[in-house]
């Protein structure tokens, strides 16, 4: 893994963990640009989180304003209604192909971590 910061390199990762981190370096170049992977992530996008998110037309507000046909985008039908799950769901399949047995996952819900 390439440092992030500038000429004197470096990353904030304890040496003990650094065998892992270049497994998995190694495992998402590899998936990035594996059909089968991207395939199941993409149908587990879609059933699972509802993306890409639909478009629901407004009709009321488009009469109220009368011009333009108003379309709203419902990020707030998706679960978790953000990116988190976009990023969690990639994680998780990655960590599926790769056998791990163990899963770490951080939900930072308002304040709390």
């Amino acid at each position: 893994m390439k440092g992030r910061y500038g000429i004197h390199g470096g990353q904030y990762i304890p040496e003990t963990l650094m065998s892992e981190i270049h497994k998995i370096e190694e495992a998402y170049e590899f998936y990035k640009n594996d059909q089968a992977f991207n395939d199941e992530l993409n149908t587990l996008l879609k059933e699972y989180a509802g993306r890409p998110s639909l478009l629901y037309y407004a009709k009321k507000m488009t009469e109220d304003l009368g011009g333009a046909k108003i379309y709203l985008k419902r990020e707030d039908l998706n679960h978790t209604g953000s990116h988190k799950i976009n990023n969690v769901l990639g994680q998780a399949l990655m960590a599926k192909k790769m056998v791990k047995q163990e899963l770490l996952l951080k939900l930072v819900l308002g304040n709390m971590v």
